[in-house]
């Protein structure tokens, strides 16, 4: 009996070592290499945007021109205290439209004339950065902001005195990846472009350079 053991351990273990690699490891999941795709508008900041600016303002470094930092895309929802679902549908949307997680924004302190109180939700917002970032103010400029009805350019007085810049959106089905039979209710969003500028007049000529459509004025 014992015998027979050993014989059919000795034979397990040959089938162990005459089975093919391949078929050994399929139960584990195969690594999946994403390729990396280059961002249109980084590549087009290295390219056209450093040598145009740098001939503008005669900068000596390549590091004295500047950049865009990161995104902010924020959202207030004053009608949430009403109606605490609607930060959820809100919270999807904001997702499908930069493609990053976002962030669910609470009150800090209980107002009575407002039926809010501490805690509640009231909005919701989202940082964006690198290629996450380019690629959302790439969508922002050749896509969405052609979208808005009766559009005759963006403001060019929105900045706050540091070189960032603040566009106000009323309707945030102007994203083509919101689709409008889906849409409860509509939403506006304040999208906030942080630079690296030392001034509003650097930050302007920046986001120009980048394809900013900004309302022509007539010169009198």
């Amino acid at each position: 009996m014992a015998e027979e053991k050993k014989d059919k351990i000795n034979k397990k273990q040959k089938a162990t070592k005459e089975e093919p690699k391949g078929k050994k490891g399929s139960k584990k999941a195969e690594e999946i290499v994403e390729e990396k795709i280059p961002v249109r508008l980084f590549d087009f900041y290295r390219t056209t945007v450093i040598p145009e600016l740098k001939k503008k303002f005669n900068y000596t470094n390549v590091l004295q021109v500047p950049k865009i930092e990161k995104i902010c895309v924020n959202v207030g929802v004053g009608q949430a205290t009403q109606d605490p679902k609607m930060i959820d549908s809100i919270v999807k949307d904001i997702e499908n439209i930069v493609g990053q997680k976002a962030v669910v924004t609470k009150a800090k302190k209980s107002v009575s004339n407002f039926k809010l109180r501490e805690g509640m939700k009231i909005g919701c917002k989202v940082t964006l950065r690198k290629a996450r970032m380019y690629e959302f103010l790439d969508r922002l400029i050749n896509i969405s902001i052609p979208r808005i009805r009766d559009f005759r350019g963006v403001p060019d007085k929105s900045f706050d005195g540091n070189g960032n810049y603040t566009l106000g959106i009323k309707e945030h089905v102007i994203f083509p990846e919101i689709n409008i039979d889906n849409v409860a209710k509509q939403f506006g969003m304040d999208v906030t472009i942080v630079t690296s500028a030392k001034s509003d007049n650097e930050a302007l000529e920046l986001l120009k350079a980048f394809g900013m459509p900004f309302i022509k004025r007539e010169v009198s």
